[in-house]
């Protein structure tokens, strides 16, 4: 996902300076300046939070920090202190971050003000005994309460983000399994349809309240192909999913980048998923499709003059062209079929003709690599 800021960053001419591992396609860009290095999960946050303003304290004027998971934005909110001693970043507060990214509180949130949220209850999966009666309608679907929880969830079900429960004696018996990983889950009443109605919302808020870039967004395909992930999307021109998401964020008093994923459902109401205040993948699209949302915090946050405001361009596309192939074969499509279109598409997943080493380099390569390493190294 960083490639995914670091171009849209460089189409506005700002260099990156990254946060990455050894072997990470974005160490490669053309785009990347500098390289911030991190041993990953080894690392405590303690030590990542110096690694970063160790580089912060030597600029000669305070970096703009971005955030691409929940992950960094969780840690970048909980240090936010420390770090604007270094660094210049927008961000909704602390409270408003644990609401958002905890799937529990979240749900207490949208009771609160109203939000067109499924109905849900959260489940504590430590307790003994049969699972409870949850009062909803089934089809259900569980989730974990938040994706810092996803490496305990993946024991559980690898194949998506979420996991489908037709009944509840289909429940009763995945009881045991989801009792094994003391995980807290959500269950959420099943919104039907296609992947392809997840349609969702993207903004940048200044701290008057007032919209500086929108614009709206559309899968078309994810892997697996059911609560997968996002493998060909469009940005779209969806006025009912600007105008619900411009409410909701008015409700909230929100102020900083949020992405606000919804599906719509046979009936043609949009119920509310989740709300991500942080950057994602969409802003590289977004910003192929005329708004270019983290040029637009960077230029607020080092004074540069805002460009004038436009609408995006709809039908813009990106694809994850070594996933994607295999998420359309699910929905009928023919290779040949999907060359021609990925071929059109507008932007990629770290493949770019103009910036090739991310892919050679941080994909190929390291891959290659890896493969030889272990030819070489695994005693017969």
């Amino acid at each position: 996902m960083a490639m995914d800021l670091v171009r849209p960053l460089g189409r506005a001419g700002i260099d990156a300076a990254v946060v990455a591992r050894r072997g990470e396609p974005e160490r490669f860009s053309r785009f990347t300046r500098a390289v911030i290095e991190t041993a990953g999960d080894s690392e405590s946050d303690e030590q990542v939070i110096e690694h970063l303003l160790e580089y912060g304290r030597r600029q000669s004027s305070p970096p703009v920090l971005f955030y691409t998971d929940d992950k960094t934005l969780w840690l970048a909110s909980q240090f936010r202190d420390r770090l604007r001693e270094a660094f210049r970043f927008v961000m909704p507060d602390h409270g408003l971050v644990c609401d958002l990214v905890d799937k529990g509180r979240f749900l207490a949130l949208a009771e609160r003000l109203s939000l067109p949220v499924p109905r849900a209850r959260v489940l504590a999966t430590g307790e003994r005994g049969p699972p409870p009666d949850l009062g909803l309608r089934f089809p259900i679907v569980l989730k974990p309460v938040t994706r810092l929880d996803y490496g305990a969830w993946e024991g559980l079900e690898s194949c998506g983000k979420a996991y489908q429960v037709a009944s509840a004696e289909d429940l009763r018996v995945l009881w045991p399994r989801l009792a094994a990983v003391q995980l807290a889950v959500v269950a959420q009443e099943m919104v039907h349809g296609h992947e392809n109605q997840v349609l969702s919302y993207h903004a940048y808020v200044g701290d008057d309240g007032c919209i500086v870039g929108e614009f709206t967004g559309r899968k078309i395909r994810t892997y697996p192909s059911k609560f997968g992930h996002t493998t060909a999307l469009t940005v779209s021109a969806d006025r009912q999913v600007a105008d619900v998401g411009r409410t909701i964020l008015q409700r909230l008093d929100f102020s900083g980048v949020a992405k606000l994923d919804f599906k719509r459902g046979p009936d043609g109401q949009l119920h509310l998923l989740e709300i991500n205040p942080r950057f994602s993948l969409w802003h590289h699209p977004g910003a192929a499709a005329g708004v270019n949302i983290p040029a637009l915090v960077h230029g607020d946050l080092t004074g540069r003059p805002r460009p004038r405001a436009v609408s995006a361009r709809p039908g813009t596309t990106w694809v994850k062209p070594w996933r994607d192939p295999v998420a359309a074969r699910e929905d009928g499509i023919s290779l040949r079929q999907w060359t021609r279109w990925a071929l059109g598409a507008d932007t990629t997943s770290v493949l770019a003709w103009d910036d090739p080493m991310p892919f050679l380099r941080g994909m190929v390569w390291t891959r290659a690599k890896r493969r030889l390493l272990t030819f070489f190294v695994t005693p017969r």
